[in-house]
């Protein structure tokens, strides 16, 4: 493969594309390309983490491994966690330890927790203080509370000083800090005592005592409160970041907008993701293994709960000998309650994640959507209940009895399933969350058990006493 010549930002888009279409051929000419390689990772490690993502891990490794280790850490940072754990673990122990000493030490403990669990090990010991300990402590706290979110990284300056004073700090603080959107003022104990942002530090006059300037009692959030604590602060007050502190105030870092946004993105996922029995934490990348540890549980479950369901029909086995053409209906009636019932599940838990559903406020929250499926079901009953009577007065659908009969079998049942998914869908979640549980928790495996009781047993029943 040949390329004419181009800036690196130029030429690393270009192999970025080619290597989706042929990996082997962008490995080969990086290989013959040293200094290339050395120059796109220099200029833009983003588009190096791109193209080490198309490659193979061992083509990955071996090219990571050539580059200066400050510029390997950039590049490791930009890789989506689970594949850049790849590669530190195909790395000798010591290499990986220097490309993640390299790292800001928030990143680098997000990359070893992505680690096997000996593997992880193992590069933390092979680690040097202060890295090993500062990756060492931010792993201490649960990963979706702000500990775990946390730089420590910051600016905080003593308060006795005076803005001019400030300033000349800062502005050495300005080559190790990648966020100087406000100033922390702590005591002699390094407790927190008052913020100042940045805008606010360069025009205040320069004889002014930090004391004077900074806000006081700054919003701050616990090291271990969870994420979206943090977010809703964030979002409340309208910050740029928000200082992490102890039990005794004590400053430890700060979690950025950056890091709250993919936060909030992360819960989002994590919630669609239990919500429908998958790991919280799962990605794509995920071994096989571990998948099948946090899946299995739930499906479980869910065989469980289907066999109830399965009883139900089978003890209505009699009626459909009398009019087999409800075996073909019954499937729409439960698919009619399981999609009303996602609709109201899905409403609610988007409103727990945004923390918009008062304790107080949960009777009418289940009410409108009862109300919303009474409605709907009345809608959907009515026009099953007529589409049903044009195939089978039409002979689409063969029947041994009524047309009249069955018609209304099907708009009763279609109304009585639409109606009580829709209560279960609201329902579910706000009891977990009653219960101590994860609102998102499964919810889906639970209504479909409903709805299908509902859905197959119900309109059996129906079908039991009118036909």
């Amino acid at each position: 493969m040949k390329l004419r010549p181009r800036r690196p930002r130029e030429v690393a888009q270009l192999l970025r594309r080619r290597a989706r279409l042929s990996p082997r051929a962008v490995e080969e000419y990086l290989d013959t390309h040293a200094d290339e390689w050395t120059a796109i990772a220099e200029a833009d490690p983003h588009d190096a983490a791109d193209i080490l993502e198309e490659l193979g891990e061992d083509a990955a490794t071996d090219l990571l491994a050539d580059l200066h280790p400050d510029h390997a850490a950039e590049v490791l940072e930009e890789m989506h966690d689970e594949l850049a754990a790849d590669i530190l673990e195909e790395l000798d122990p010591e290499t990986a330890a220097g490309f993640l000493e390299e790292m800001p030490a928030d990143e680098a403990a997000d990359l070893i927790a992505a680690l096997e669990p000996e593997a992880r090990e193992g590069i933390l010991e092979a680690m040097e203080d202060p890295a090993e300990a500062d990756v060492r402590r931010l792993l201490s706290y649960p990963h979706d509370s702000a500990g775990g979110l946390m730089t420590t990284e910051i600016a905080k300056l003593p308060v006795g000083m005076t803005t001019g004073e400030a300033i000349e700090r800062v502005r050495h603080m300005n080559e190790e800090l990648e966020d100087l959107s406000y100033v922390y003022i702590v005591d002699d104990g390094n407790r927190l005592v008052g913020v100042l942002s940045f805008r606010d530090l360069v025009f205040k006059r320069p004889g002014v005592g930090l004391e004077e300037a900074m806000t006081h009692n700054p919003v701050a959030v616990n090291a271990y409160a969870d994420r979206e604590e943090a977010a809703e602060l964030t979002q409340r007050y309208h910050l740029f970041s928000i200082p992490v502190i102890d039990d005794q105030q004590r400053l430890l870092g700060m979690v950025t907008n950056e890091e709250l946004i993919e936060a909030i993105q992360s819960e989002a996922t994590e919630d669609f993701a239990v919500a429908t029995g998958a790991g919280a934490r799962e990605t794509v990348f995920t071994p096989v293994i571990g998948s099948v540890r946090m899946r299995i549980p739930w499906l479980s479950l869910n065989l469980v709960l289907a066999l109830v369901v399965a009883y139900v029909v089978e003890k209505q086995t009699g009626v459909i000998s009398r009019e087999p053409v409800l075996a073909a209906l019954m499937p729409v009636i439960a698919t009619l309650g399981g999609n009303s019932g996602f609709q109201s599940l899905a409403v609610v838990i988007r409103s727990l994640a945004t923390d918009d559903v008062p304790r107080s406020q949960v009777g009418q929250v289940i009410g409108r959507q009862f109300s919303v499926g009474v409605l709907n079901g009345l809608i959907l009953g009515i026009g099953a209940g007529v589409l049903g009577m044009i195939l089978l007065r039409t002979g689409v659908f063969a029947s041994v009895g009524s047309p009249e009969e069955i018609s209304v079998v099907v708009a009763l049942a279609a109304f009585g399933n639409v109606a009580m998914a829709g209560l279960a869908g609201s329902s579910i979640p706000l009891i977990l969350r009653k219960l101590g549980a994860d609102p998102a928790q499964a919810s889906s495996i639970f209504l479909t058990m409903i709805s299908d009781t509902i859905g197959f047993g119900g309109f059996l029943l129906v079908a039991a006493l009118l036909i």
